[in-house]
Parts: C-alpha cells; sequence; structure tokens
C-alpha cells in the first residue's frame, strides 16, 4: 500500500473515530496511532493534516455532501461511507494538488476494504458530483447544488 494510500486510511480511521466516540482531532489522532512507528513521518503528517482539514471545514462539508445526496441524509449514511465522503470532499476542494480521479479512486478503495461493494456505488456517484468542488488552484470551492 502506497503511503497516500496510508495516510488517507489513518486520516479516515481517527475522523471515524471523531464521528462515533465524539473525541476532538488531536485525541482520535493519538488513539489510531498510539502503535505507529512503522509510518513514516511524512505519511503521518500527510494524514493529520487531512483530519485537522476536514475536521476544520466539517460543516461546509457535510453541507456539500447533504446537497449532493439528496435523499439521503449525512446521518442516515453508513458511518463508513459518510466518513470517506467527508475525507474526500475536503480533499477536493482544498488539497488541490492531488488529481481529482486519484482522489477518487482513492475514496473508492478504502470504501471497498472498510465497507461494502454496494458502498463503492454511493461514494462513486456522490463525488461524482462534489468533483465540481474542484475549480481552477485559484478559486473557492463552490456549492455543487
Amino acid at each position: 500500500m502506497g503511503r497516500r494510500r496510508q495516510a488517507r486510511e489513518i486520516a479516515l480511521q481517527a475522523l471515524y473515530l471523531m464521528d462515533v466516540a465524539r473525541t476532538q482531532p488531536s485525541e482520535a489522532f493519538a488513539i489510531v496511532n498510539r502503535h505507529a512507528g512503522k509510518e513514516e513521518a511524512q505519511t503521518l503528517d500527510f494524514a493529520r493534516s487531512l483530519l485537522d482539514g476536514a475536521a476544520a471545514k466539517l460543516g461546509e462539508i457535510d453541507s456539500h455532501i447533504a446537497a449532493t445526496a439528496e435523499n439521503w441524509p449525512i446521518k442516515r449514511m453508513a458511518a463508513v461511507d459518510r466518513n470517506v465522503l467527508r475525507l474526500a470532499a475536503y480533499e477536493l476542494a482544498y488539497e488541490r494538488e492531488t488529481p481529482v480521479g486519484v482522489v477518487i479512486d482513492e475514496a473508492i478503495e478504502i470504501v471497498r476494504k472498510y465497507s461494502t461493494e454496494d458502498a463503492t456505488k454511493f461514494v462513486n456517484g456522490i463525488l461524482d458530483k462534489l468533483k465540481a468542488l474542484r475549480q481552477t488552484p485559484d478559486a473557492p470551492p463552490e456549492d455543487p447544488s
């Protein structure tokens, strides 16, 4: 597994913990990485930046997801799927050096690993619409609705 995928999985696990256990980002990150040692500092730095960024923009990200998933309230989504969407939506909107296709492919592979095959279709459909968050490098993200 590549380092960036590993970082995304670490960020997902911490985001999931924040969501279901109502922990703070720093505490969730510490719990997920309590046995860290094999990961390189760059991997953990990228994971931390994804987690902190997604946590800081959570309300905005959830608004974009809710507007896109019209008949699926955020709280009705499976926790893993919801948090994969949050992480990918953050990366689409704010981590602009990562190509859109890579963000979506990585999210699909991660959801395939942690959720169900049906979830891959759901997540792919939402992210395909959310890729509108990626504009030009200097433009702020726009509402996809």
